[in-house]
């Protein structure tokens, strides 16, 4: 048989795809659940333990190191081994540190709980390895995008049940059963639903390259997590952000003499990877920019600061956040078909699109809650829209056996982006702090939104060019089409240039 006939066979035995799709969509849910959840209770968790918010604020940095320096290496390992034997694992291991968070009253065990969850980020990738695999053309587009789109979907949910949770200083440890049930059921349907199939690559995994890679991921993200706290000018930032520029391109070159590299550099600087990648830096600035800016400014006192709504925790994640993690759960498949017949960039224009009508309008007009609603629709639609986006270009620019890593470098790429736009609101925040008041400043809140509406801007100015070029060449822009040019050469599109 044709080894067209026999994918087409595999196919057709493997599971319904409904099944596998909410499979896979409830694993990157759980994910997402668990980073971020913990956001609304820091303080909680400062008070509850006894430590500082620098001390606390390691919860998150810890996750975000883990997740960065397991993902790539996760995906890579997905290509070679296959997909099923890893996710389990990644599951296991999520599952072993939400009981150890829920288990522990001290911060160094809740930290390397975090770390064990961190690496759940490689679900997302290899997910879409596995509906890569399984779908047919035809159902592609619309299976990555709503398994994409509950990256943001589960951000949401993440923030509203931890509000729910821990309203009147409940207990720290109440949002952990929500991941922990989420993570045992997708344990469970990932063992049931999953086909076992053989790996779509070969070769080694280049622990080497994994290893100079983790170390200048870390470098990199310290500085910018701890930039707060260490101060932007210290001997610690900068030192860090030295050596990440130095390990990263000792990486680079070390890759490009690797046989088999763990990512290989021509991947990287190829300009159908390279969009969606600074697509996601942008569009995670931009999600997170949203998140907290809406969040600190709803709930502030207007008596006191002259702004906001005096909203509660709880009235802040369900009446300003929830609307848009509902209309992204609405969104996700008619976003897949938007891909499917309009392709990739133009959906991903679309989305930033909305993002920057959503952050001009909480830079400018926010004094009635219904416009910080609608402003916070807005920038949330960009994230649900920009990740159903993202895959089907990453797909389209790789060939099947580099799918996982190269889906962990967007995940990456997003996970650094969510880490700045965090960072920096947090920062301008704390900068426009006016001394008679204690809250951020009317202006603080402007510059936020800006900062957010910047983000957005440059991925409708990536998503233009990209459009430009591919119009330039003649080349398709529909994942369909890519796939149809490329099957009778038994193959997707390559991606050319030296190792």
């Amino acid at each position: 048989m044709p080894a067209d006939d026999d994918t087409a066979a595999q196919r057709r035995r493997g599971p319904r795809a409904g099944l596998l799709v909410a499979t896979l969509a409830l694993g990157t849910t759980a994910l997402s659940l668990l980073q971020s959840l913990v956001v609304p209770i820091l303080d909680a968790i400062g008070d509850q333990l006894g430590v500082s918010p620098a001390a606390a604020g390691w919860v998150l940095t810890a996750n975000l190191l883990a997740a960065a320096v397991s993902t790539p290496v996760l995906g890579r390992l997905g290509d070679t081994w296959g997909e099923r034997p890893v996710m389990i694992g990644i599951l296991v291991a999520m599952t072993a540190g939400t009981l150890l968070a829920l288990l522990t009253s001290s911060l160094p065990a809740l930290i390397a709980a975090r770390v064990l969850q961190g690496v759940s980020y490689g679900l997302f990738p290899l997910s879409i390895s596995v509906l890569r695999r399984e779908l047919p053309a035809a159902r592609l587009s619309v299976g990555m995008s709503v398994v994409s789109s509950t990256l943001a979907v589960g951000g949401v949910v993440g923030l509203v049940a931890a509000a729910l949770l821990t309203r009147d200083g409940g207990d720290y440890h109440r949002p952990f059963w929500i991941g922990l049930a989420a993570a045992v059921t997708a344990l469970v349907l990932v063992v049931l639903v999953l086909p076992r199939r053989p790996a779509t690559g070969s070769g080694r995994v280049d622990w080497w390259g994994a290893v100079v890679l983790a170390c200048g991921l870390v470098l990199l993200l310290l500085p910018v997590s701890q930039g707060n706290s260490w101060g932007w000018g210290s001997p610690a930032t900068v030192g860090c952000a030295v050596g990440a520029a130095v390990v990263l391109a000792g990486w680079v070159l070390l890759q490009r003499h690797r046989e088999d590299p763990l990512v290989r550099p021509a991947m990287l600087a190829d300009p159908r990877t390279l969009v969606p990648n600074l697509a996601g830096v942008m569009t995670g600035i931009g999600l997170f920019a949203s998140f907290l800016a809406v969040l600190q400014f709803v709930q502030t006192p207007p008596e006191a600061a002259g702004y906001g709504f005096g909203a509660s925790v709880v009235e802040a994640a369900v009446v300003f956040l929830l609307p848009g993690g509902l209309a992204g759960v609405l969104l996700a498949p008619v976003a897949g078909r938007v891909v499917a017949r309009a392709g990739g960039l133009p959906t991903l224009l679309t989305g930033a699109a909305c993002g920057l009508a959503g952050f001009l309008l909480l830079a400018l007009l926010r004094d009635v809650a219904w416009q910080v609603v609608v402003a916070g629709l807005l920038t949330q639609l960009w994230a649900t829209v920009a990740y159903a986006a993202l895959p089907a270009l990453v797909v389209s620019a790789v060939r099947p056996e580099e799918t996982g890593v190269a889906n962990a470098v967007n995940s990456i790429a997003r996970s650094v982006g969510q880490a700045v736009g965090s960072t920096v609101t947090v920062a301008v925040l704390a900068a426009g702090v006016d001394p008679a008041t204690g809250f951020p400043s009317a202006a603080a809140f402007t510059a936020v939104a800006l900062v957010g509406a910047g983000g957005a801007a440059a991925v409708v100015l990536l998503s233009a060019a990209g459009l430009a070029g591919r119009r330039g060449r003649g080349g398709p822009d529909r994942l369909a089409d890519v796939e149809q040019a490329t099957a009778a050469a038994g193959e997707w599109s390559p991606v050319s240039g030296l190792r």
